[in-house]
């Protein structure tokens, strides 16, 4: 249940940052991906087609700062490191599964929306 003291329609509550966060499509693709279970950054790179490095680290950063992906390094040579869902990341999976769904489903109706816009 929802804690009223967090409320993301006032502009100071840090609410709107973790929206922000989750609203991303970076972040929408790369829990996606590690939906699957745990992923090498290269990886999530592949999977995620057009996500630059630097703005995979920077997603992957900032979703195992706010404690949705752990982070580990295995002792090996060459290091090996894997990315993964933590329980509050796997949370986050449904909701954004539904959002998928519905981009995918509706994406006909927009495009035809736009096309009405335009006058074309």
């Amino acid at each position: 249940m929802a804690d009223p003291a967090w409320n993301p329609y006032d502009r100071n509550c840090p609410t709107r940052e973790l929206l922000d966060r989750i609203g991303d499509r970076w972040t929408v693709l790369v829990i996606g991906t590690l939906r699957g279970g745990p992923r090498r950054f290269s990886e999530i790179a592949r999977a995620v087609d057009g996500i630059s490095q630097k703005m995979l680290t920077q997603t992957l950063r900032a979703l195992e700062r706010d404690g949705m992906v752990t982070r580990t390094m295995y002792p090996e040579i060459p290091p090996r490191v894997e990315y993964a869902l933590t329980d509050l990341g796997i949370s986050l999976c449904d909701p954004l599964t539904s959002l998928e769904q519905w981009a995918t489903t509706h994406m006909a109706a927009v495009f035809d929306a736009r096309r009405r816009a335009e006058g074309a």
